[in-house]
């Protein structure tokens, strides 16, 4: 019967109202450090697929450059980025140079019609 009667006092003091308060608090705590620690977990899956993407870019521009170097361990190809990096020449070989007159472009053409304001703004000249 004592057994009985130890039971039944943790009973009512597990189901006291400040009993129950304090084990919502711990539940509400516990929940609220899951709901935190999800979040965090979705952030990490994010910057892993970032970092997957960045890595796919790295493993495409290293193939690219790669290239670029093989191609450079040939004369051919060192030839080629000099004639076109430095404007290189070889000996015998003229270089003409265009140069485009910058002036010209951005005045406006004789005998075009420019409208109403390019009329008072050549009258008041």
């Amino acid at each position: 019967m004592r057994n009985f009667q130890e039971k039944n006092k943790w009973q009512k003091f597990f189901e006291s109202k400040p009993a129950l308060v304090v084990l919502s608090l711990f539940v509400l705590f516990f929940a609220w450090s899951v709901f935190g620690f999800w979040s965090k977990m979705e952030d990490t899956y994010e910057n892993k697929r970032l970092a997957a993407v960045r890595v796919e870019e790295l493993k495409t521009e290293k193939q690219k450059l790669s290239g670029h170097i093989s191609k450079l361990s040939t004369d051919v190809g060192v030839e080629e980025t000099l004639r076109t990096k430095f404007g290189l020449s070889k000996e015998g070989e003229e270089v003409i140079v265009i140069i485009e007159d910058e002036n010209n472009q951005n005045e406006p053409q004789e005998g075009k019609s420019g409208g109403i304001l390019s009329f008072f703004k050549n009258w008041f000249k």
